[in-house]
C-alpha cells in the first residue's frame, strides 16, 4: 500500500480522523554514500558479497570508533545502524585476537535477532567471534563454555544486574572488554531508564578494576 493510500485511510476511517492533529508528507531525498579505505579483506568480501554500499552516517561512526570515540547513532529505522558498529567491531576482533565485545538489549527477542546477524557476519567473514546469548535462559551448564570462549557476548540488563556481583567468573572476558553496545537506547527512559544507568554505572567500575576501558556505542531508531 502507498504512502498516500494509507494517509486518505486514516483520514477517512471514523476511529482516526480526530485524532490526527497534522499530516505533512516529506520528499523523499536520495542516498549519500560514503567510502571507507582500510577495511581488512574479508570484510571488504563481505560487503561486496552482499552488495551493500556504505552510507556516508555509516562511514563517519566507523571512522570514529576507529579513532577510539564513545558514538550514538541516531538514524531512521532500517538506515544500517547495526551494520555501521559491527564492521569497527569486527574490524577490531579480526587485528586484536583478545578482544571482546558486550552487546545489550532490552528483551529477549531483539537479541535473538541480532545472534542471527552476527553468526552470519561470522560466517561470511571467517573472524571468529563465537557469539552466543548470555540471559536467564541459557542452560547452567553451558554458561562457564560461554564465558570462556565467546568474544560477543549478547545479553539484557535484568541478566547483567544477576551477573556483575559474580564478576570474577567473567574475568577473561571483562578484563578484554573493548566495546559495550546499548541498542534500542531509547528503551531505556523513566525509572527502567534510572535503574539501568545506575547498572551501567557499577559495570563501568568492575571493569576499571580489571583494567578495561570499553568505548560504548549507542543505537536508538527514535
Amino acid at each position: 500500500m502507498a504512502v498516500e493510500q494509507i494517509v486518505n485511510a486514516l483520514e477517512r476511517n471514523d476511529r482516526f480522523q480526530n485524532q490526527v492533529a497534522h499530516i505533512e508528507v516529506l520528499p523523499e531525498s536520495a542516498p549519500t554514500y560514503g567510502e571507507l579505505q582500510g577495511l581488512p579483506a574479508p570484510i571488504k568480501t563481505y560487503l561486496h558479497t552482499k552488495g551493500i554500499t556504505l552510507y556516508t552516517h555509516q562511514v563517519d561512526a566507523v571512522k570514529k570508533l576507529r579513532a577510539g570515540k564513545n558514538v550514538i547513532i541516531t538514524t531512521p529505522t532500517a538506515s544500517g545502524k547495526t551494520l555501521a558498529f559491527t564492521i569497527p567491531i569486527f574490524e577490531r576482533m579480526y587485528h586484536t585476537q583478545s578482544a571482546t565485545a558486550l552487546y545489550v538489549y532490552p528483551t529477549k527477542a531483539l537479541s535473538n535477532d541480532q545472534l542471527k546477524g552476527l553468526k552470519e557476519f561470522e560466517r561470511m567473514t571467517g573472524i571468529t567471534v563465537t557469539p552466543r546469548v548470555y540471559d536467564g535462559d541459557t542452560p547452567r551448564g553451558k554458561r562457564p563454555h560461554i564465558r570462556e570462549t565467546s568474544r560477543i557476548i549478547i545479553s539484557n540488563p535484568y541478566e547483567l544486574h544477576h551477573v556483575l556481583p559474580w564478576h570474577f567468573k567473567w574475568q577473561k572476558f571483562l578484563s578484554n572488554l573493548e566495546f559495550i553496545v546499548i541498542d534500542e537506547a531509547h528503551r531505556y527512559r523513566g525509572v527502567f531508564g534510572s535503574n539501568v544507568a545506575f547498572l551501567l554505572r557499577r559495570l563501568q567500575r568492575i571493569l576499571h578494576f580489571y583494567g578495561a576501558h570499553p568505548q560504548v556505542v549507542l543505537s536508538t531508531a527514535t
